[in-house]
């Protein structure tokens, strides 16, 4: 029989107790409903929903801010609702002023997402490890984290401000910025594009009890560290955000071309997921039981 996921104010409860526990979270982004019962399965504790993966993946679009909020609360909604792991996802800069960032944070609660994080780069934003970014002041964003803290029902909905202000303005204003941001409520800090485990250290020392969010994303301007090596620095929680979507889509291209230069799949057969494998992920058999089938 199809057991119920759970709910989201459990989902909740049980992220903010894996950040209260020793040891650093491994966080890979799941890029539709069917990768983030991968990611269960796989033993995870924790799955993520990147916007760069949600624009490129779903719409076609570079991460240049082209989605709405109402797009992105939908895609990660999916997400949600197809596993019992907690979701993080991307909120981008909020989606507009303090008033959007308000709206913004009741949506993703009522799609019964975990937590989200909100940046402080100008709109249009860009990739974090991409040139030409540009940052708000941080009044503006204290008031955006102060609205979202404000805004949330849960108290336990996670609230992460990501900052991105080390390739603008230097690591000292990166510090100031995350330590304002901590000051105007927000439950955990993001600094985007570190380029060192001694500046992921300066900043964990900086924040003391509060947990930072590295990372880990490739081709980016973050050297290939291990969560070992993240977690000796006191980084408690490390994202993958686009690790399985790029490595899913490298074997798309793939079987693209053999398909199209073989006239066959029979090549690459035992490279596919099996109809066996897919029927069990998405428990085909619960649903034909719940149906009087056997």
């Amino acid at each position: 029989m199809i057991k119920p996921t759970t709910s989201s104010k459990d989902k909740r409860e049980r992220l903010r107790a894996l950040l209260s526990s020793d040891g650093t979270i491994m966080i890979p982004g799941a890029f539709n409903a069917l990768s983030a019962k991968i990611i269960e399965r796989a033993g995870f504790p924790v799955a993520y929903v990147s916007g760069g993966a949600t624009a490129v993946g779903v719409f076609g679009l570079p991460d240049l801010g082209l989605y709405t909020a109402d797009e992105m609360v939908r895609e990660a909604g999916y997400i949600a609702s197809a596993t019992n792991l907690p979701v993080i996802c991307d909120a981008d800069t909020g989606f507009g002023s303090i008033l959007n960032v308000r709206r913004t944070v009741q949506a993703f609660e009522a799609a019964e997402i975990a937590g989200i994080h909100i940046e402080d780069q100008e709109f249009p934003k860009r990739c974090g490890h991409l040139a030409g970014k540009s940052v708000v002041p941080v009044d503006e964003m204290t008031a955006k984290v102060k609205a979202a803290v404000d805004a949330r029902q849960d108290e336990n909905f996670l609230l992460i401000a990501r900052c991105d202000a080390l390739s603008v303005e230097g690591f000292d204003s990166l510090i100031d910025r995350c330590k304002a941001y901590v000051d105007a409520g927000a439950d955990m800090i993001f600094p985007e594009a570190l380029g060192s485990l001694d500046e992921y250290r300066k900043v964990t020392s900086a924040l003391g009890s509060t947990p930072v969010l590295a990372n880990m994303t490739e081709f980016g301007k973050t050297p290939y560290f291990t969560v070992k090596e993240f977690g000796e620095v006191g980084i408690k929680a490390v994202l993958f955000p686009l690790t399985i979507f790029r490595t899913a889509m490298k074997a798309a291209e793939k079987a693209a071309d053999e398909l199209f230069n073989s006239g066959t799949q029979k090549g690459f057969v035992d490279d596919m997921q099996t109809r066996k494998e897919l029927y069990e992920l998405v428990d085909y058999d619960g649903y034909k039981e719940l149906m009087g089938e056997e």
